[in-house]
């Protein structure tokens, strides 16, 4: 094959079957057919949801697409993975947290509080890689972790709690913010109180 052919017609490197690209380069094109079946365009062949799963857990870029329409589902199947894992075995999410995350849906907070938690993960998920890094590559499978964890119990309550607790003060600092930067763009007619 000809350096040309390879780069395509336009000039551009040829790229990879069953591939879109993103931010991170190659992103693996999943496509939904109407059965509910998903179809791995890069190796040819369907796959299951615990094989995205998997994708996910080994931080592989993908996107879901409708085979029809292109449309971009790719959150819907992050969900039911989600509805997947918390319906079998060990929740994550308890009934009232749940009930909490609705109740922000539609209200005026929920774009700050998809912010706030989006931060609050990337946080935690920061400082158990740095707790990973300081523990060394000792091969810790879950339930090794599962019982350092038990024996560190107290320390490990009392980082969560002072974690939480400035968690918590960002949150309520946030909503101050909003609240005075909405007084300076929205300032109260005459003769009406501030609170």
């Amino acid at each position: 094959m000809t350096q040309a052919k390879a780069r395509g017609e336009r000039g551009a490197p040829a790229e990879e079957p069953g591939a879109e690209t993103g931010a991170a380069g190659p992103v693996r094109v999943l496509k939904k057919y109407p059965n509910r079946r998903l179809y791995d365009t890069r190796h040819s062949g369907y796959i299951t949801l615990a094989d995205v799963r998997q994708m996910v857990l080994d931080n592989e870029q993908f996107v879901v697409r409708d085979a029809k329409t292109g449309e971009d589902l790719t959150r819907s199947i992050l969900l039911q993975i989600i509805l997947e894992a918390e319906t079998g075995g060990m929740p994550m999410f308890t009934t009232p947290m749940l009930a909490h995350m609705i109740r922000f849906y539609g209200h005026t907070m929920q774009g700050l509080m998809g912010a706030y938690l989006e931060k609050n993960l990337q946080a935690f998920t920061e400082l158990q890689s740095r707790f990973t890094e300081q523990s060394g590559s000792t091969g810790f499978t879950p339930e090794v972790w599962t019982q350092f964890l038990n024996m560190q119990a107290p320390m490990m309550q009392g980082l969560m709690s002072t974690y939480l607790d400035q968690s918590k003060n960002l949150f309520v600092q946030m909503q101050e913010q909003m609240h005075k930067q909405t007084e300076t763009l929205f300032p109260l007619p005459f003769g009406v109180p501030k609170r």
